[in-house]
């Protein structure tokens, strides 16, 4: 019965080994053949990084501005940051090839997975404004970082809301 058992978890295992396709990346970000029209689409004017980064970038644009800003404890966007978030919505709307990644993060107070649970769940609240507002679903993904990733060190009001955020990183910039 063991030896039935441990065949039978080689051969899942093997299974699922099999079923990984990385090429699909590779393709997109060495801009090969296998990334047809939508590929030089995302790669932009032969630089290596889409076209629509020159407006991310510039400082006098708000989709240059990449953080959510949270009250202790909380995960509700607040209405000075609907605008930024609206922004973006609408920048993932008219360019379809991009996608963004939510990270939340939190400060150093409660528990590694408290954190990790109010991380996920402030990323989550921008990816629902973002795709109320127009995004597709698989533009935008979600991760916590919880206290992972703290932006200030140190104790205090003002060290812990500078780490009480969600950040917007555009994939490929």
């Amino acid at each position: 019965m063991r030896k039935m058992l441990g065949v039978s978890l080689i051969v899942l295992l093997s299974a699922c080994a099999s079923q990984t396709t990385q090429p699909e990346v590779d393709d997109l970000t060495a801009g090969g053949a296998g990334a047809g029209g939508a590929g030089s689409d995302l790669m932009g004017s032969g630089s290596g990084r889409p076209s629509y980064f020159s407006k991310l970038q510039d400082p006098n644009s708000i989709l240059s501005q990449r953080s959510v800003y949270y009250d202790y404890d909380s995960y509700s966007v607040k209405a000075e940051y609907r605008e930024l978030v609206m922004s973006h919505a609408k920048f993932l709307r008219e360019n379809p090839d991009a996608s963004v990644i939510l990270q939340g993060n939190t400060d150093d107070r409660g528990s590694r997975e408290y954190n990790l649970a109010l991380g996920q769940r402030r990323a989550d609240s921008v990816k629902n404004m973002m795709t109320l507002a127009g995004a597709r679903d698989a533009q935008v993904e979600s991760v916590s970082l919880g206290e992972e990733k703290p932006r200030a060190y140190g104790n205090g009001e003002s060290v812990w809301s500078q780490n009480r955020r969600t950040d917007i990183l555009y994939r490929g910039e």
